[in-house]
């Protein structure tokens, strides 16, 4: 697991967006994981806006995008959904036609169901080559919420209260009645991971990641079993972990400031 401190949201999403669009060079047909929220929106407006990215847009992009999660219960019109999100930020700017997103369905008259059909689709595609994620207060990824244990493939998820709590909710017209979310054998399955994490309220459960203790209880510590992590910080997120004179402590590698190339 890497470490990159960025001074702040906006140079951590610059940071981020030249990871995703060096991937994206090496593999035009990327199968790309995408998180919706906050974090990682200004990263997906800086790709869509890079021509870079734009490759074969006319004929219709070749990446392709799966959705991490959705809020299940929320009208499929409602402000609030992950797909409204990565409509705006990344599909539409993109260009990237239906056939090539795969996604939840807020509002399945059998959510069960529609986990059996993202199962069944994503192993249809076979691989995922980079998964975008934020990380909850509690360590949640996606809505894979602290537990007993975690559920492997994607799932109808019981949300926490901190996850009832996001700020993607301000603008919804109802309450969820829970979530839709890809398994963490479905994450770890990513050729590579992105982490993003930004702001002040983030410093604690980064902390505690870079404890590198594995615990059902925070979700989010299951990402030392893979060998490709990227975690891409603003220096609110950080904390003390930009000041540690070993960086080599509990497994860290802390590459020197500015962007990874």
């Amino acid at each position: 697991m890497r470490f990159q401190i960025e001074a702040d949201h906006e140079a951590m999403s610059r940071c981020a967006a030249a990871l995703i669009l060096e991937e994206l060079e090496k593999t035009p047909d990327l199968v790309l994981v995408a998180a919706s929220g906050a974090t990682p929106r200004r990263t997906y407006e800086l790709v869509a806006s890079s021509d870079r990215a734009k490759i074969g847009s006319s004929a219709g992009s070749p990446i392709r995008v799966v959705k991490l999660d959705e809020w299940l219960g929320l009208a499929p019109d409602d402000p609030a959904t992950c797909d409204r999100d990565l409509l705006t930020c990344l599909l539409q700017p993109l260009k990237i036609p239906p056939h090539n997103y795969l996604g939840f369905q807020p509002d399945p008259d059998d959510p069960e169901q529609e986990c059996t059909r993202i199962r069944e689709a994503l192993a249809a595609i076979g691989r995922i080559d980079l998964c975008v994620l934020g990380i909850g207060t509690n360590g949640h990824l996606g809505f894979n919420e602290p537990g007993d244990s975690l559920p492997a493939f994607a799932h109808v998820a019981e949300l926490s209260a901190t996850s009832l709590r996001h700020g993607m909710l301000q603008a919804a017209r109802s309450q969820p009645r829970g979530g839709l979310t890809l398994g963490m054998a479905e994450i770890l399955s990513a050729r590579r991971i992105l982490l993003l994490a930004s702001g002040p309220h983030k410093r604690g459960p980064i902390q505690t990641l870079a404890s590198a203790r594995l615990s059902t209880q925070f979700p989010a510590s299951f990402l030392w079993l893979h060998d490709d992590v990227w975690c891409v910080l603003d220096r609110e997120a950080a904390g003390s972990i930009a000041d540690r004179k070993n960086p080599c402590e509990a497994g860290l590698t802390i590459p020197a400031p500015g962007c990874l190339r």
